[in-house]
């Protein structure tokens, strides 16, 4: 690793169990129970996240709403109250732009930071991060987690280490010895497809990868291998990108019951499409639409989507693209839909934020 790289200080942000996290502070008589955030028990709905507690029951995100329930009979699951997790998540990135504007958002509860310019604690990596937590906990009475490294995989990876309410450091000098019993599942980005074709090669840990022949396991496994091979040598050349020139917002609702017609689709169509209105009203004060799109899953499972370059959303331009999908796919009942939204931020704006940041440092 070069001198360059060893001078980058990333820190990845991660808060613990973020909607259940909001849901306990703001309820304490959630605080000693078993929470998660999700639907109704029908064989439909699913958990977007919950606590701890339940976790130790083997509930997790994404799971099967019933099949908590049978894992733990005394969870309780609330719908979630996304307008509240949206300001949370604004005050916590406000706290971030206090120590650097190079801020990348991946999602409402974490973030990369690079904080390699940033004086604070003799620009210490490893205090800045103590202060952030410290700043979150202190202000809006919620814990996160950090990772430290010199580059965004391994802030990654290493924020999950001391989870909940912990941080992992892994200097540029520990960064050989970590990546050699690094599990390849680990790393972003490799899902359990890319998992089991790395397995049934006899690959498991970044050290593997090392005694593969590099142009055959490009060939073999397209972007995914020259991205691992990169990281099997500890390396992500990738900065931190504040504010994303690209950015969607987006909703979609999973059916209890097949919609069975297009007049059912239609409907239900028209209600999502306020929905999303109503989502767009703060996006669109810094940014601007640039296409917009339907989704599908039918209730074989198969998903299908179209999207058009748009500078504005209207009902009978999501309309037209849902009866696209819906005239080639004729009779096959429809599970869920989704419309979504392509936004960019307003240029002029951007660089004013950046600027007023760089100014409150």
């Amino acid at each position: 690793m070069g001198n360059e790289t060893q001078q980058r200080k990333i820190i990845h942000i991660d808060m613990d169990c973020f909607y259940a996290a909001v849901e306990m502070r703001d309820n304490p008589q959630y605080r000693d129970m078993p929470l998660a955030i999700g639907g109704e028990t029908d064989r439909r709905a699913v958990l977007s996240t919950c606590n701890y507690l339940a976790r130790s029951f083997g509930c997790h995100s994404a799971m099967p709403s019933y099949k908590a329930k049978q894992l733990c009979p005394d969870l309780l699951i609330i719908p979630g109250r996304m307008h509240v997790y949206e300001a949370v998540s604004k005050q916590i990135r406000e706290i971030f732009y206090r120590y650097t504007a190079l801020v990348e958002t991946l999602s409402l509860d974490e973030a990369f930071l690079d904080v390699s310019q940033c004086k604070l604690f003799q620009g210490s990596a490893t205090y800045l991060a103590q202060d952030i937590r410290r700043a979150i906990y202190e202000e809006l009475q919620l814990s996160a987690s950090a990772g430290i490294s010199h580059c965004k995989f391994l802030a990654k990876i290493a924020s999950d280490v001391n989870k909940p309410n912990g941080q992992f450091l892994i200097a540029p000098c520990e960064v050989q010895d970590f990546i050699k019993t690094l599990e390849l599942k680990r790393i972003p980005g490799v899902g359990k497809v890319a998992q089991q074709k790395l397995f049934k090669k006899g690959l498991v840990t970044c050290a593997d990868i090392k005694k593969y022949n590099e142009k055959e396991f490009i060939f073999e496994f397209g972007k995914l291998g020259s991205a691992l091979l990169n990281y099997s040598q500890g390396n992500d050349p990738r900065p931190v990108l504040s504010n994303k020139t690209r950015k969607s917002v987006a909703v979609e609702h999973t059916y209890d019951f097949d919609l069975l017609d297009k007049s059912m689709c239609l409907d239900k169509l028209e209600k999502l499409f306020f929905e999303l209105q109503g989502r767009l009203k703060t996006v669109l004060t810094t940014k601007i639409i640039t296409k917009i799109g339907v989704k599908i899953k039918f209730a074989d499972f198969t998903v299908k989507s179209a999207e058009r370059k748009s500078p504005e959303i209207a009902l009978p331009l999501f309309n037209a693209m849902m009866m696209y999908i819906l005239d080639r796919n004729i009779e096959k009942p429809v599970r869920l839909l989704g419309l979504f939204v392509g936004v960019e931020y307003k240029m002029e704006e951007d660089l004013q934020a950046v600027q007023l940041n760089l100014l409150d440092m």
